[in-house]
C-alpha cells in the first residue's frame, strides 16, 4: 500500500499521516523527518543536503529523491508507507513515479484534504507547537503553566515564527500555484480520495479509512 496525503499548509495532513500510519501498521514518512535523518546520520546524501541547507538554500530536487529512495527500500517500507511533504511540484511527481515504479507494484491513494484559505489562515494564525514534542494545540488551551499532554514538558508551548498571517498567506499562494497542480498529475495514476479537512480529527480518519475501504 502506498499513500501519499496531500492538501495545503495546515489543513492537518502531518496530523493524519501519524494516525493513518498507525492504524494501518505501515511507515509514515515525513520528509522533513527524514532529511533531518539524513543529515544527522551523515550519509552521503545527507552531506550533500547539508552543505545545502547550511547556505540557506532549498534541496535540489534530485537529492531530496535520492533520500526517498533510500528510505523507501528500507525494510520499515516493505508493508507500504504513507508519504507527507513530497511530491510539491509536477518535476517532483514525476520522479516519485520513477520511485514507485522501482518499488514494484502496489496499490497507490492520494488522500487530498480540502479546506478554504480563510479556514487555514485562522488555523495556523491560532496554533501552538510544543517546542519538545511537537503536539499542536488551539492556543486558548494553552494555560499559564501548561504540561504538554502528550511529552509531559513543562511550559513548551511556543508560536511558530512562520505562522504569521502573511508568511501563512505567501504559503498558500506558492501551494496554489505549484503544488495543487500535483492532484491533477495523478488522476487516472492513483485511487484519489477528497476529504472534508475542516471536520475534526477523527472524523476525517475515519472519512478517510471508510473510502479507502470502498476503493
Amino acid at each position: 500500500m502506498q499513500i501519499i496525503i496531500f492538501g495545503s499548509p495546515g489543513v492537518g495532513k502531518g496530523t493524519q499521516a501519524k494516525i493513518l500510519a498507525s492504524k494501518l501498521s505501515i511507515a509514515h514518512i515525513s520528509t522533513g523527518d527524514i532529511l533531518r535523518e539524513a543529515i544527522k546520520n551523515k550519509t552521503e546524501l545527507g552531506l550533500k543536503a547539508k552543505a545545502i541547507v547550511d547556505h540557506g538554500e532549498l534541496v535540489p530536487d534530485d537529492i531530496m529523491g535520492g533520500i526517498i529512495r533510500d528510505v523507501l527500500k528500507q525494510d520499515r517500507c516493505k508493508n507500504g508507507f504513507i508519504l507527507d511533504g513530497f511530491p510539491r511540484t509536477i518535476a517532483q511527481a514525476h520522479l516519485l513515479e520513477t520511485i514507485l515504479a522501482e518499488l514494484g507494484a502496489a496499490k497507490k491513494f492520494l488522500i487530498k484534504l480540502d479546506a478554504d484559505d480563510n479556514i487555514i489562515i485562522n488555523r495556523i494564525t491560532n496554533r501552538m507547537v510544543c517546542s519538545s514534542c511537537g503536539n499542536i494545540l488551539i492556543k486558548n488551551e494553552v494555560t499559564e503553566n501548561f504540561q504538554c499532554p502528550v511529552c509531559k514538558s513543562m511550559n513548551s508551548y511556543v508560536r511558530r515564527k512562520d505562522d504569521d498571517e502573511e508568511v501563512i498567506k505567501r504559503r498558500l499562494k506558492v501551494y496554489h500555484e505549484t503544488t495543487a497542480p500535483v492532484f491533477n498529475f495523478y488522476n487516472g495514476k492513483a485511487v484519489v480520495i477528497e476529504i472534508d479537512g475542516t471536520q475534526s480529527i477523527d472524523e476525517v480518519t475515519k472519512n478517510i479509512l471508510d473510502r479507502m475501504d470502498r476503493s
